[in-house]
């Protein structure tokens, strides 16, 4: 059983020092869209990032000049069109993967799969040339399949390290702990909520037996949150009624992950964040589990811990769901 998770925090902006070992470049890929941007904003004022690369096929130069106002010292600089990825991504600490075209309504995460898919290889193999060892977020989704294509196009060019690609499901715990925090009146700060398994639908597995604080529901109002959790993303796409998909929340849960990744670096203890990886924990080749982060990203995968006959359950019926979203990622990459 792992122990109970550290709610990571987004840093203050100001009066902060710097130090050598401190200085990380961070690399967005889809700097410009509905997530890059405020993904962008939240990395800005990081003290832990001193150079931001921002890329994108368009509006990217804009959007780091603006961004380049703001008062902290990390240098932002922008990257517009294919011919400039590779000096976007060159000697990279950390990239976040937020490109890719959104869900809108009617939209299954798997209808995204052709676009994505192919935008998510070729930003593979960019970092595979020129940041071999850069820690990998990915947000592109279906994130259940995309976390396998990069893997196997970093496989492919000899340099892939399983302990350096993430797919980001941060996401689901904050949502997780939001929700479970309203319906028992706590402030969400305080809950925290480990999810596992995948990032859609029936492969989001929230251990609601294991919250912190402890809480309990009736079977029918479990059943619902689970699955409110579950179905969060597609809320929100309704919500905004072809406006878009979640931007905001998720730059959010992505600068979380991306701070996580750089106290790792930076070499704090105890850095616990749940995310994608490749996985023996379970049948599944990739599963989303905490994992405590290190100076060469994943030092430890957490497992997972003890589950309910409920959440049991859940996970039998995730499992079949992974295994045909990692398919379609290794069959699109080898193809």
């Amino acid at each position: 059983m792992f122990s109970r998770l550290v709610r990571p925090t987004l840093v203050s902006a100001r009066n902060f020092s710097t130090s050598k070992q401190n200085n990380f470049k961070v690399a967005v890929a889809g700097a410009s869209g509905g997530i890059g941007q405020p993904l962008s904003l939240l990395l800005k004022i990081n003290p832990l990032v001193t150079e931001l690369s921002l890329y994108d096929i368009v509006h990217t130069v804009g959007v780091a000049a603006d961004l380049s106002h703001i008062e902290t010292v990390g240098k932002v600089k922008g990257f517009n069109g294919p011919d400039t990825l590779l000096d976007a991504f060159r000697n990279a600490d950390v990239i976040i993967i937020p490109a890719g075209v959104p869900r809108k309504p009617g939209m299954t995460r798997d209808d995204l799969f052709n676009t994505n898919a192919g935008i998510v290889r070729d930003l593979a193999k960019a970092a595979a040339e020129v940041a071999p060892k850069a820690l990998i977020g990915i947000i592109t989704n279906p994130v259940n399949s995309t976390v396998p294509i990069a893997c196997e196009i970093l496989k492919q060019a000899g340099k892939f390290d399983p302990n350096r690609v993430f797919g980001v499901t941060s996401l689901d715990i904050v949502r997780a702990n939001t929700f479970i925090a309203e319906a028992k009146g706590l402030n969400p700060k305080d809950v925290n909520i480990p999810v596992i398994g995948g990032h859609s639908g029936v492969t989001i597995i929230p251990l609601i037996s294991r919250a912190t604080p402890s809480v309990s529901f009736p079977e029918d109002q479990l059943k619902a949150l689970t699955g409110r959790i579950q179905e969060a993303g597609t809320e929100v796409v309704k919500a905004k009624a072809g406006a878009g998909s979640a931007t905001l929340s998720m730059a959010y849960a992505g600068a979380r992950f991306a701070n996580s990744l750089l106290r790792g670096l930076k070499g704090e203890s105890n850095v616990i964040e749940p995310a994608y990886v490749v996985s023996d924990v379970t049948e599944s080749e990739y599963f989303s589990t905490p994992l405590l982060l290190g100076k060469n990203g994943l030092e430890k995968n957490l497992g997972l811990g003890k589950l309910s006959d409920y959440e049991q359950e859940l996970l039998k019926a995730a499992i079949p769901e992974l295994k045909k979203n990692i398919k379609a990622g290794v069959d699109f990459a080898t193809k």
